[in-house]
């Protein structure tokens, strides 16, 4: 077994273990690797855009708003927003700040007939450190140490 089939069975297996839609839950980590190692591959942040320019951004990332900032407003053009900047056969990994928003993106994206639709578990930022209140702290994309830059 190949390694791209190695981590999309892992990827599927948590899926099913939950009872998600999406075609698969990836670590940060997972998806970095697949970004690398499978062509067509999008990563999508779906996080607002004053959360780009508070937090930074991860490079080659294809930013899709899930919702808006102030009011955290549903994007009512989000998949045609999607649809339009990917190719259909694309393996799409959706990445928030936790892992939630991206969640709801991709099973939005499944239950609109689109296959191979990723979250991205623990986000950018990871789980909040209740001990400490800051994020980055416990897991998550920053935490990992894979790329990202500050806008």
């Amino acid at each position: 077994m190949g390694r791209i089939t190695e981590l999309l069975d892992t990827a599927h297996h948590r899926s099913q273990a939950h009872v998600w839609s999406f075609a698969g839950a990836l670590l940060p980590h997972e998806a970095h690797e697949l970004l690398q190692i499978t062509p067509g591959s999008r990563l999508i942040d779906v996080r607002s855009h004053a959360e780009l320019e508070f937090n930074g951004v991860i490079p080659g990332a294809m930013h899709v708003e899930w919702q808006s900032w102030p009011g955290w407003v549903l994007n009512p053009h989000f998949l045609i927003q999607l649809a339009q900047a990917t190719d259909p056969e694309s393996l799409l990994f959706f990445i928030c700040r936790s892992g939630e928003r991206s969640h709801r993106a991709a099973v939005a994206c499944t239950e609109a007939g689109r296959g191979s639709c990723y979250n991205v578990l623990e986000g950018i930022e990871g789980d909040l450190n209740k001990a400490t209140g800051h994020r980055n702290e416990l897991n998550g994309w920053k935490h990992r140490s894979l790329p990202w830059t500050q806008s």
